[in-house]
């Protein structure tokens, strides 16, 4: 076989880190290789592919040795963050400038450019969409788009799919698998049903970023089984296993609370005039815990944005008893965590972001001390706490997002994808956290395509489509159980 990408003995330390995150770490790629690489969040993978392609050391600056270090001379990267490749501000434009540098002629751009947007799945009423105006998912399948005009013989793919739903992730799977016949592909990725088909290698690492076992898909799923399980890494089956585990997952919980908390009646969101999310009628009360779903651009976000007052808004809104007009500190009762968790970072360190709410409001230093310490150690952090936050993995920048929104207690929290990039042992913490601030009477509203969050945790399923909540699902919790122990016979 062509051998088309190889490190040897690489050594490689962040700016302020204290250890190494690869010790003498080998390995090489053919080339037609399909190749998962998987393991715990913020073991080293994503870094792992930019070594691989060379944008570490010539594009990021980060002290590193290598024996040996091969690079491809034609390749194509999908980034974690879609906001991180982008390029030119509008959607047509990331394409054409894609084109520009291969030389392709004025007059074959056009065809082209709607080419690679249908091919994705992307749906514009107009190609020419400032990108800002894109929801995650539809930003995610643009990035895919422009790296897919490169043409490239190998294809590093980290977390393509995290934030598309159900549909739209099993559509670019198609469109990876169909594109990817003669290519090379190297993959990071924790949403692992879809690639188990295409991929037929699998290197596994752990959380300290060494390879614990490297082969053939089928003998690594086979035999590390329990490895994976240790350190966290999603593996087929590993729903099943936490539900026969935990069941039942929701407790009948009731709250002697003064009605609603909130109250929405023909509520409207508007982006520059435009209407972009209506909500009839909702009431929410305490200890709930919703789940928005919905397809891509649908609204779901817009819809968290809305209840934060982020857009303007209309119609009839109350809070806590309290026409949303009268509120003067609405983040007295909620607290809101990004889709992109960069959006919020305000601190030089981990430790910092989360303490600095508590210090805004001068709580005692000991307070602050034993909250933050509290909190670093339910969200994985400890051994981060010094680091920048933009130092982080994406699933420790999830957590971390999620931590200083929460470390002064609100009524109501708002999360936007909050388990994206999380492996198995984080998501399952972060969820069961959630469960436990539900019980105290914390009201949850989760935006989330994962079908499993839905089933085992939310007591309400609000659905939304093209800008309007179309329905309103309560979940019966003796119907969660019944189901669990069905599983587990």
């Amino acid at each position: 076989m062509e051998r088309i990408a190889l490190v040897e003995k690489l050594r490689l330390k962040f700016p302020g880190d204290e250890s190494l995150i690869f010790k003498d770490l080998s390995v090489s790629f053919d080339k037609g290789e399909k190749v998962l690489l998987l393991g715990p969040s913020g073991c080293g993978k994503s870094t792992l592919l930019q070594v691989l392609s060379g944008l570490i050391p010539h594009s990021i600056e980060v002290p590193m040795k290598a024996k040996e270090l091969e690079s491809p001379s034609s390749w194509g990267y999908v980034f974690q963050d879609p906001d991180s490749q982008f390029c030119m501000p509008f959607a047509d434009e990331e394409i054409a400038f894609v084109l520009e540098n291969l030389s392709v002629p004025k007059q074959q751009m056009n065809e082209r450019i709607h080419n690679h947007i249908r091919q994705v799945g992307l749906h514009l009423d107009d190609i020419h969409t400032s990108i800002d105006t894109l929801s995650g998912g539809m930003k995610q399948r643009l990035a895919i788009a422009s790296v897919l005009a490169l043409e490239p013989e190998v294809i590093f793919l980290d977390e393509p799919t995290a934030m598309l739903d159900p549909v739209g992730t099993k559509e670019i799977w198609d469109v990876l698998k169909e594109i990817g016949k003669d290519k090379t592909v190297i993959i990071v990725e924790h949403k692992i049903d879809h690639v188990l088909e295409f991929i037929e290698r699998i290197v596994l690492f752990n959380d300290n970023g060494q390879i614990i076992a490297d082969g053939p898909k089928d003998i690594i799923l086979s035999l590390y089984k329990n490895k994976m399980k240790e350190h966290g890494i999603w593996f087929p089956g590993v729903w099943d296993e936490y539900i026969h585990d935990h069941a039942p997952l929701r407790e009948q919980t009731e709250f002697n609370d003064g009605g609603p908390i909130m109250q929405m009646q023909g509520f409207r969101g508007f982006r520059k005039k435009e209407e972009k999310i209506m909500v009839e009628e909702l009431q929410i009360h305490s200890g709930e815990w919703i789940v928005i779903r919905g397809e891509n651009g649908a609204g779901k976000s817009t819809l968290l944005h809305a209840l934060m007052q982020f857009i303007k808004t209309n119609g009839y809104y109350e809070l806590m008893g309290t026409s949303i007009k009268k509120v003067k500190n609405l983040t007295d009762n909620m607290t809101f965590v990004f889709q992109n968790p960069e959006f919020q970072f305000v601190a030089n360190s981990v430790y910092e972001e989360i303490a600095y709410s508590l210090r805004i409001d001068k709580k005692p230093p000991q307070e602050i001390e034993e909250r933050v310490h509290a909190l670093l150690e339910v969200f994985h952090l400890t051994a981060h706490r010094d680091k920048h936050p933009f130092q982080l993995s994406m699933g420790q920048k999830r957590r971390l997002s999620v931590a200083a929104s929460i470390v002064k207690e609100k009524k109501i929290i708002l999360l936007d994808e909050p388990t994206f990039g999380q492996d198995s042992k984080n998501t399952f913490a972060l969820l069961e956290w959630f469960e436990e601030y539900r019980k105290r009477g914390i009201t949850v509203i989760m935006v989330t395509h994962d079908d499993h969050i839905s089933k085992n945790f939310a007591t309400r399923i609000w659905t939304v489509k093209d800008g309007k909540v179309i329905s309103d699902e309560k979940i019966s919790k003796q119907l969660a159980f019944l189901e669990t122990e069905v599983l587990s016979l």
